[in-house]
């Protein structure tokens, strides 16, 4: 008579403890390579806030010096109904940046800062009436602070 691996003489027989310790040793292994990718795939999909709110306000910066032949006197935060003359709302439902203006009548500089309660802390991006997108400040482990563009990666890429 022959034994087949999954019957033992008092039952079904389970993994074994080299099955077992193998089993976890892939699932660790492959935790090692993926968590940090995930995480780091988390933190660049949140840099998409900077980015669309410096260029939204990069546009309604240019809409109104075209209006008026120059650049508002603040940005303010937002509220209900228009912003008040001569000033321009900050983008609204921002979670992971915040943002401030520095202005003149011919020239500004816009600034996103991260959020150090969603993980953000360290970065820092400008843009200004010129368009030049800097990369003022980036977290331990990033490269290209000082970068004439908007870092998306670790690795220093625009």
């Amino acid at each position: 008579m022959t034994h087949s691996r999954s019957m033992h003489a008092g039952g079904p027989a389970g993994f074994t403890l080299i099955e077992a310790m193998i089993t976890v040793a892939v699932v660790a292994i492959l935790a090692t390579i993926a968590l940090p990718n995930y995480t780091d795939y988390l933190q660049r999909s949140k840099l998409v806030e900077a980015k669309v709110g410096l260029s939204d306000l990069r546009v309604r910066l240019e809409q109104h010096f075209l209006d008026m032949r120059t650049y508002p006197g603040a940005c303010v935060q937002p509220a209900t109904g228009p912003a008040p003359a001569g000033q321009i709302y900050l983008p609204a439902g921002t979670k992971y940046f915040s943002f401030e203006c520095l202005l003149t009548a011919t020239t500004y500089t816009v600034a996103a800062t991260g959020s150090a309660a969603h993980g953000m802390a360290g970065f820092a991006f400008t843009v200004d009436e010129l368009d030049r997108r800097r990369t003022v400040a980036l977290p331990a482990g990033w490269i290209g602070t000082g970068s004439s563009c908007w870092v998306s990666k670790k690795s220093g890429e625009c």
